[in-house]
């Protein structure tokens, strides 16, 4: 038998040398299965759009473009791309019709964009009915404060004039319930296809944080089940946001102030040609400003070196033509011209495409039901996941119905 003095130097050298070894081993190991995970873990990029009308320009260059590029770049292994048809009626639930004839608009826009229904899952949100289901477990991990403090939902709030009480002279009187809580409808369509990846405008940041902040809390209180999405902002800082033609924050079908894809190129043109630049620039010997010109901006988001050579040869490029404009000499009419010539360009191929796929439109409803189709399986699958880490599969949980019926019998 070893002395007390013995045993103590032994335990010190077991847990100074064999236990810190293993420790390391077990740290390395976890590390390595945890860098595997995230290795196997899928891509997947979910997005889509409200179809309250025909798609412009800020939705092409905020996601719509990138999403085809994604698509083709062979990155990712699912590509999910939704009309969010149930999300446009909860501020349009009175004029249903109006989303019921734009969902053909959005599917027609996507196609002649490029997106690929063999590469990409198109489909129409109403008809993934496990999307409500997530919708409304999600909703008790939300408290009505945060909500409120969302600033996309204020913003939104506020620029479709719904008024917080019944007495708000030309407001819309109230909030609809299911608009205030569009975050959470937005995170049941993000986890219900395990997308790891977002692409969309800098205005929705809020919205995906949001998602995030859901996710976390559902795989704290439930166990690890749902997948938190990273959000994808447009490469081209002018693309973050377009602004309108009329100068303001931002394009919007109810301001009126949009260049369609679907524009004839007069239309395209005519809007152009009217742009908001700068009201000081009176006289093409003027200086004129770039901050908040609007013409600029779109040259900032659509304007490539070779454009120059063939439109505008007499530039280096944009900062020559940016200087130039500057210290006066340059007339608004040349520089819009410019950019109806880039624009032109970029939409004429997208406008001869939408004229092909119009041609055959049963074929375009056929898409989108296979789309919905698939799109449902996966959705379920993730709902069947959210039903078990709940504890709500009371059907499908053999354990829970052997011990309800050891238990009545007294067994």
């Amino acid at each position: 038998m070893k002395s007390g003095g013995e045993a103590e130097k032994v335990s010190l050298f077991f847990y100074r040398t064999i236990i810190p070894p293993i420790f390391i081993r077990i740290w390395v190991s976890l590390s390595i299965f945890a860098q595997n995970l995230r290795t196997d873990m899928k891509k997947i990029i979910l997005t889509g759009d409200r179809p309250t009308g025909r798609l412009h320009l800020g939705h092409y260059v905020g996601s719509l473009k990138r999403r085809v590029e994604l698509q083709n770049s062979g990155e990712f292994d699912k590509v999910f791309i939704m009309i969010a048809d149930a999300q446009a009626l909860t501020d349009n639930a009175d004029n249903p019709e109006k989303i019921r004839q734009n969902i053909i608009e959005v599917a027609l826009d996507y196609l002649s964009c490029g997106l690929d229904p063999e590469k990409s899952t198109i489909f129409i949100q109403s008809q993934i009915s496990e999307l409500t289901e997530l919708t409304f477990y999600y909703m008790d991990l939300v408290t009505v404060q945060r909500l409120q403090r969302n600033p996309t939902v204020k913003q939104e709030i506020q620029l479709r004039g719904f008024a917080e009480n019944n007495d708000a002279g030309d407001n819309r009187p109230g909030i609809p319930v299911g608009f205030f809580c569009y975050p959470i409808s937005q995170a049941a369509d993000i986890t219900a296809f395990k997308a790891t990846t977002v692409p969309v405008g800098e205005d929705q940041e809020p919205m995906i944080e949001q998602t995030r902040e859901i996710v976390r809390k559902f795989n704290s209180v439930y166990g690890e089940t749902l997948v938190e999405p990273e959000i994808l902002l447009p490469d081209n800082a002018a693309c973050l946001r377009l602004p309108g033609t009329d100068g303001k924050a931002k394009m919007s079908k109810s301001l009126g102030n949009c260049i369609y894809l679907s524009d004839t190129e007069a239309d395209v043109r005519k809007k152009v040609m009217s742009m908001y630049t700068d009201p000081g620039h009176v006289r093409v010997e003027d200086p004129g400003k770039i901050e908040g010109n609007t013409v600029f901006t779109y040259l900032d988001a659509f304007c490539r070196p070779e454009h120059f050579q063939e439109f505008l040869p007499d530039y280096a490029g944009l900062d020559e033509l940016k200087a130039h404009y500057q210290r006066g000499g340059l007339g608004d009419v040349k520089v819009k011209k410019f950019l109806n010539s880039i624009l032109q360009e970029e939409l004429s191929p997208i406008r001869e495409r939408r004229k092909a796929f119009e041609q055959d439109i049963p074929a375009v409803y056929r898409m989108l039901k296979e789309g919905s189709d698939a799109a449902r399986e996966v959705a379920a699958a993730t709902l069947a996941d959210v039903r078990k880490a709940m504890r709500i599969n009371y059907f499908d949980d053999a354990e829970l119905i052997a011990a309800q019926s050891c238990r009545f019998k007294g067994e």
